[in-house]
């Protein structure tokens, strides 16, 4: 007599297999980690697009808090927890060139000036918000005086209630920039007239209603008066012939 008897396939597990499985996986782990130890190590940085800070200082930032002395860590580190809240700088990327290189590319905030306010430098941007409240004066930050705030607020607009005087400080600080000026400082005096200081050069722009065309020609103008002292008086400028009018010092 026949009897069928249905037979289950059934895989049986091999303790010698396994461990023979867990011996490799955890010899190329093993490797792994030896190879980013010794293989990956940071032997230089390049940094770029840093202005206002120097090389030393961004490596710095970098090589601080959690540095890790590998150039793919550091790059996976960077990404998923960047390096924030550095004055004037919107962010920092780090790029592996080779195994022993990372790129450092900086990413500045566009700084357009500073207010001096309660012995404090507030510097803001070029649509006028507050970047950074630092009692250290930078060298390129034009800065604006004779003006008066009740407060400062970190990432907020510039207080300032007078909604011309903005744009005219605005309009100032972005007319400097795109020109290159090198402009120590800016005040307004109580009658409401732009001095502004180059070096031991006085420059008077008057109400500031004619920005534009006197900001065009300045930068000539003062090649022209290097080396001198005096008062230019802008605030009728002839655009036409591009002359103002300079008061030299009586004591040069």
């Amino acid at each position: 007599m026949y009897k069928d008897e249905k037979q289950s396939n059934v895989i049986q597990f091999n303790p010698k297999r396994g461990k023979i499985l867990a011996l490799v996986v955890s010899a190329a782990v093993l490797v792994m980690v030896v190879v980013l130890a010794t293989c990956f190590k940071i032997e230089e940085i390049e940094v770029t697009g840093n202005k206002h800070y120097s090389v030393e200082q961004i490596q710095d930032y970098v090589l601080s808090e959690g540095y890790i002395n590998n150039t793919l860590l550091l790059s996976l580190k960077n990404r998923f927890s960047p390096i924030e809240d550095i004055p004037f700088i919107a962010r920092i990327d780090v790029e592996v060139i080779n195994a022993h290189k990372v790129a450092v590319n900086v990413y500045e905030k566009a700084m357009a000036g500073c207010i001096e306010y309660m012995n404090q430098y507030v510097y803001f941007d070029q649509d006028g918000y507050v970047l950074e409240i630092s009692p250290t004066k930078l060298e390129d930050a034009p800065c604006i005086t004779g003006m008066s705030f009740k407060s400062m607020e970190l990432r907020e607009k510039l207080p300032i209630e007078d909604e011309k005087r903005f744009r005219i400080i605005l309009n100032l600080t972005q007319q400097i920039q795109k020109y290159s000026l090198q402009i120590n400082s800016i005040r307004f005096t109580s009658e409401n007239e732009i001095v502004m200081k180059h070096g031991d050069i006085r420059i008077e722009l008057g109400d500031g209603s004619n920005l534009e065309e006197q900001l065009t020609d300045l930068g000539q103008i003062l090649n022209e008066l290097e080396g001198k002292k005096g008062t230019l008086d802008m605030k009728d400028f002839d655009t036409a012939s591009g002359r103002a009018s300079f008061k030299l010092n009586t004591e040069q």
